[in-house]
């Protein structure tokens, strides 16, 4: 079942990569408390995600902070060291919070998962953004196919 606007996000762990190495990130950790924008990727690299979908965060960094935003993280079906490697890529210091969900478990269990085995990447995540408000889904809004609209950043923060 698809996560829905008003469902408390369920427990799992998330990866971040640190000075340390790769450190576990509970969504109760992320989110308990405080208002996150959560935005998904199918993969971190590829060109819609690299050119139009994590810039736009980026770029809307202190806007969404403005607007009392604590977080806003990226998530992506990809190991830590993609994930860290390529914020290192994008520059995203500490404006993103780039979270792995290296085996997908996080996206099966809020329903958004994708099959993009065609396109030579297995299982993945559907590209969409949220507002969790501690915790609860308060916005959801997941693209219907490729592209992208209703999860870009500046559809997110007029919605904020």
């Amino acid at each position: 079942m698809t996560i829905q606007v008003g469902d408390k996000l369920p427990s799992a762990t998330l990866t971040t990569m640190t000075a340390e190495g790769p450190k576990p990130l509970t969504t109760s950790e992320l989110c308990e408390g405080k208002k996150v924008v959560l935005f998904a990727v199918p993969g971190a690299f590829t060109p819609t995600c690299s050119v139009q979908h994590l810039p736009g965060f980026l770029e809307n960094a202190q806007s969404f902070k403005d607007k009392g935003v604590d977080t806003v993280a990226c998530v992506s079906v990809n190991d830590p060291f993609v994930m860290g490697a390529w914020g290192k890529d994008r520059e995203v210091g500490e404006n993103l919070m780039m979270l792995s969900d290296g085996n997908g478990d996080f996206t099966a269990a809020i329903g958004l998962e994708m099959d993009g085995s065609g396109f030579g990447l297995g299982t993945r995540s559907q590209r969409y953004a949220m507002i969790v408000d501690d915790g609860v889904v308060s916005t959801l809004n997941v693209e219907s196919g490729p592209g992208l609209d209703v999860s870009s950043a500046e559809t997110i923060l007029s919605e904020l």
